[in-house]
């Protein structure tokens, strides 16, 4: 009976998100210890977005000659190296560098959906890309709690042990993960996405040109600005209002914030298909907007825990909704034919919004402009709440698909 390649991707994409996770919290303070501003510790995040749009594209078509296979295995040991270099780092150059490794190997995700798109039939993707969102749900709950339990004994702990993580990834690669044979036809693209170069923009055009696909591209955008920046600035933003028995947040702190977050974040998944057939999921993008806008609004007022927590239920309720529900209607807004490279589209999307949310963060956060940082978050939700509603009702946004 032929084994199934589902389980190993899955344990080689969780091993890779608990890696991420973990290093997601203690990154900041990590980089300040070594004399970086809130300023420069946005540009880590932004340099990392800018590098991962740089070679997304050139690993994706790599892979397409080669197999899957073996550009993973290439991507991880970037990471590996990565965070070895991180751990080691003893000045803030170094850091940089590592991100820069980092982002420009960082095929890791891509290339396990498109792994899995190989391997798996149409009638079945969806099902089977569940698998790494439930690989996301896991790794966004338990990575940042481990995070913040070892970096008591110090930051660069979790480090290694994220770097442990990347090894032991690869090693499910290579020894548990079948070969897939290269892509020969270069024709539509499948669920994964294919995402263009930056000198192939122009091939995007015809995408923007439709009202109701550029529209939902639109509230795609605002939805990662909003994301982007409260993640990139969060950190830095707690380390400043609370503190934890007489002294400002730390590492330990942050990590079991983004623990909590990650814990309602499952929980909104769990509810999160009975709410769509029951409301629509033109109505959970009004929703999750709504609730994104008042969670980073109320952000703007903590200056103690309870509010934190209660600021927590709203934002993680919009990222929860805000990501599948846009996702979804993105698709079908667009021919079956055409779905992978708008998905492609919205990688690209993700990665400029990831450029541009921390940079600002940082620079609001280090001109000790701290509630104007949630409310900057707040207002990139709230610019998706008004696109979103100017849409015609009974598409919720979306041109009907093409057949």
């Amino acid at each position: 009976m032929k084994r199934s390649p589902l389980l190993p991707i899955f344990l080689i994409v969780l091993a890779d998100i608990l890696g991420l996770t973990i290093l997601l919290p203690l990154l900041p303070f990590y980089a300040e210890k070594l004399g970086a501003s809130p300023t420069a510790v946005g540009l880590l995040v932004s340099v990392y977005a800018f590098c991962q749009l740089l070679s997304g594209p050139f690993l994706g078509r790599w892979s397409d000659r080669t197999g899957r296979k073996p550009l993973l295995i290439v991507s991880q040991l970037g990471t590996l190296a990565s965070r070895l270099l991180l751990a080691f780092a003893g000045t803030l150059w170094l850091v940089y560098l590592a991100r820069v490794i980092d982002g420009l190997t960082a095929g890791n995700l891509v290339l396990a959906q498109a792994y899995i798109s190989d391997v798996s039939e149409p009638e079945n993707r969806t099902r089977s890309f569940a698998v790494i969102g439930i690989s996301f749900g896991i790794g966004f709950l338990l990575g940042p709690a481990i995070s913040g339990a070892l970096s008591g004994f110090g930051l660069v702990v979790p480090i290694l042990l994220s770097a442990g993580l990347s090894a032991v990834s690869i090693l499910a690669t290579v020894l548990l993960l079948p070969d897939t044979k290269p892509v020969v036809d270069d024709g539509p693209a499948g669920p994964a996405g294919r995402r263009l170069s930056l000198l192939g923009w122009h091939e995007y055009a015809q995408y923007f040109r439709r009202p109701g696909l550029s529209r939902l591209l639109l509230e795609y955008f605002c939805f990662v600005m909003a994301f982007a920046s409260f993640t990139g600035g969060l950190a830095l933003f707690l380390e400043r209002r609370l503190t934890w028995n007489g002294r400002p947040f730390h590492a330990r702190e942050v990590g079991f914030v983004f623990a909590y977050a990650g814990l309602l974040g499952i929980l909104v998944q769990g509810f999160l298909g009975r709410l769509a057939k029951r409301f629509g999921e033109s109505w959970l993008v009004a929703a999750g907007f709504a609730s994104m806008t008042v969670g980073y609004g109320l952000l703007a007022g903590v200056h103690m825990l309870p509010l934190l927590l209660f600021a927590g239920v709203f934002s993680a309720f919009g990222t929860g909704v805000l990501r599948p529900a846009l996702t979804s209607l993105v698709t079908q807004a667009v021919a079956r034919n055409e779905q992978g490279v708008v998905l492609g589209l919205n990688t690209s999307i993700q990665s400029v919004a990831q450029i541009i949310g921390p940079a600002i963060a940082g620079l609001l956060i280090d001109k000790g402009l701290l509630a104007a940082w949630a409310l900057f978050c707040a207002c990139c939700a709230l610019v998706g709440l008004v696109v979103q509603r100017s849409a015609p009702a009974t598409t919720g946004g979306a041109e009907p698909a093409r057949t």
